[in-house]
């Protein structure tokens, strides 16, 4: 399909007020390491009453979708945290829900969309993965609700930024667990609008870059996908309707390994108490690396729903 377009800043205002209510203003907190490469913030998303930042787009989608077409119920393509965000909009709207989960989807995340009353359907990664390119869930009815490439999804998740820059005007770069894309382009769409000398730098980790591999083709190029506990990002391969605004709006991918994001999910529990999945600590692994600068730096920590048996592993110094 062609690309899409990134969200205006007049749509992501408008997203703001939409899910006032709905998502939290999260703080943005200094992280407790010294020395650092830089002075390194974290914008905890992981309080969202979901444990994501996936309300939002999800709040703002389903709150601009047809109420008609509505009524038929929500779908959506998720490996767990787009699934509670949609599980939990829908519920509260009194809609039906149903997730296409991949296979290798934690039972933890699954439990808790099964919780808010969703119905699940767990299908082999390479159905997954193909659900998001064909934009539906096949014999499912109801609005389909994109985790990456929805323009209102953007909009939703772009209310990052704003809240960034009132917390840290002077914010030299913003680091983004780059998933599909729809989380760092929605903020960089702000940033560019508001900001735009802050970098935007996409963090994705070794056993799953797409973006990396895209930039070095210069084309969405197929990588060789492996799953680890680092389960919220990553994927086959950029989405071909992203891959325009990735390149336009972002800064390039800062790759990090499993040890580095597990070093981090380790210093964020013991430093600033604070519960973060593998996705949600990759870029403050990238942070810690030095690779994104010295300057202001702020990272989003955008979620903490982790299986509490691979934390406790973490915590004790091993690999899930």
């Amino acid at each position: 399909m062609p690309g899409v377009e990134p969200p205006s800043l007049a749509e992501i205002r408008a997203a703001r007020e939409r899910v006032a209510g709905l998502a939290m203003r999260t703080p943005l907190v200094r992280l407790n390491a010294e020395p650092s490469p830089g002075e390194i913030h974290l914008k905890l998303e992981n309080l969202q009453p979901i444990g994501s930042f996936k309300l939002r787009g999800a709040g703002n989608a389903m709150a601009a979708a047809d109420p008609a077409a509505l009524a038929r119920g929500v779908c959506t393509a998720s490996a767990g945290n787009m699934a509670q965000g949609v599980a939990w909009c829908a519920r509260r709207r009194g809609v039906a829900c149903t997730v296409v989960m991949p296979d290798h989807a934690p039972q933890t995340k699954q439990a808790a969309v099964e919780r808010l009353g969703a119905r699940t359907i767990k299908v082999p990664f390479d159905e997954w993965w193909q659900s998001l390119v064909d934009r539906r869930c096949p014999g499912v009815e109801g609005v389909f609700i994109h985790p990456v490439s929805d323009r209102a999804v953007m909009a939703g998740n772009g209310t990052i930024a704003l809240e960034v820059l009132e917390d840290l005007p002077e914010v030299d770069a913003v680091l983004v667990p780059y998933g599909g894309g729809g989380l760092s382009c929605g903020i960089a769409s702000a940033l560019r609008a508001l900001r735009p000398q802050v970098k935007v730098f996409a963090c994705e980790v070794e056993t799953a870059a797409p973006l990396q591999a895209a930039w070095r083709a210069g084309r969405p190029a197929p990588i060789d996908y492996r799953p680890s506990f680092v389960d919220g990002i990553g994927g086959k391969a950029v989405l071909a309707e992203m891959w325009p605004i990735a390149r336009r709006l972002l800064d390039g991918s800062l790759v990090v390994s499993l040890d580095e994001v597990a070093a981090a999910i380790r210093l964020l529990a013991e430093r600033n108490h604070v519960v973060a999945e593998g996705a949600g600590a990759a870029p403050v692994a990238a942070a810690l690396s030095g690779r994104a600068g010295s300057g202001k730096l702020a990272c989003i920590v955008s979620g903490g729903n982790i299986d509490p048996a691979k934390l406790a592993v973490i915590l004790q110094g091993g690999m899930p």
